[in-house]
Order: C-alpha cells, then sequence, then structure tokens
C-alpha cells in the first residue's frame, strides 16, 4: 500500500488577472493616432466607463476583457475595412457585427 493519495490534490482558486494594466492605455493611444479619433475615443471612454462599473456589480472582470478585445480587432481590421469601402464592393447583404454579438449573448 502507497502513502501516495490516489487523487490529485485540487489546486486553490486563482481569480482571472484583470487585462494589462497598460492595455487599455496603448490601446486609448492608437485609437487617438487613428483617423476615426473623434468617432472611436468617445465611444471607446464611454464603453470603457460602463465596464468599470461591471465588477462592483458581478465581480466579474469579463467586461472589461471584452471592451479591449473589440476595440483591438477593430483597430486590427480597419485597414481591411477601409480597402474593402475603397474597392466600391456592395455591402448591403452584410450583418452587423453588434447584432451578431448580441444573439450570442
Amino acid at each position: 500500500m502507497s502513502a501516495q493519495p490516489d487523487h490529485a490534490p485540487i489546486p486553490p482558486h486563482t481569480p482571472a488577472p484583470a487585462p494589462a494594466a497598460g492595455a487599455p492605455a496603448e490601446l486609448l493611444a492608437q485609437l487617438r493616432a487613428d483617423r476615426r479619433a473623434a468617432r472611436w475615443v468617445p465611444a471607446f471612454e464611454q464603453e470603457w466607463a460602463t465596464a468599470l462599473e461591471e465588477p462592483r456589480r458581478t465581480y466579474s472582470l469579463a467586461a472589461l476583457y471584452e471592451v479591449v478585445q473589440v476595440w483591438q480587432a477593430r483597430l486590427a481590421s480597419a485597414a481591411a475595412v477601409d480597402a474593402f469601402t475603397a474597392s466600391g464592393h456592395d455591402e448591403s447583404g452584410f450583418l452587423d457585427l453588434e447584432e451578431i454579438r448580441g444573439r450570442h449573448r
């Protein structure tokens, strides 16, 4: 007979880390440098402020992660969207990303 337990010990729960402290500031700097800054900066700041309220109610950082991820994706895809728009292709048959995201919630 062995003195070893027959099961693996359960590690202690560690909460998920918040988005890197500099991520929102770096993202905001990139948004300010973009040609869409006049629209994007106020929108990001408003979404970020709303997301900061979420952990106070739910103790979840998911809203903060989501805001950072969505805006990083917007910045990453901006050049492709500009190229598509400039190409003159018809985009009337596409769905709004926010509409699609809303369906999954």
